[in-house]
């Protein structure tokens, strides 16, 4: 069950990493740097930053709930 839950929780991790990078940014940071002109000729649509916004959240809570179950487990298991 520990392996299942850091896998998750390793899994998650990354996603989050390319998410965040994803999102426009207010100035020059890293998303400019990798795409910022494609994503300024796209127009910047407010319902794919929407979309990507609760994507962000849901992988976020699915994420905070791995590092408490394993918390959790790591605490009644006695390792």
């Amino acid at each position: 069950m520990i392996l299942l839950f850091t896998v998750l929780l390793v899994l998650t991790s990354a996603i989050m990493i390319l998410l965040v990078l994803l999102h426009k940014g207010r100035g020059g940071g890293l998303s400019d740097m990798f795409g910022g002109g494609v994503s300024s000729s796209l127009g910047g649509s407010s319902v794919a930053e929407r979309n990507l916004d609760r994507f962000t959240v849901g992988v976020g809570v699915i994420w905070f709930a791995c590092i408490v179950a394993l918390g959790l487990l790591k605490a009644y298991s006695g390792n």
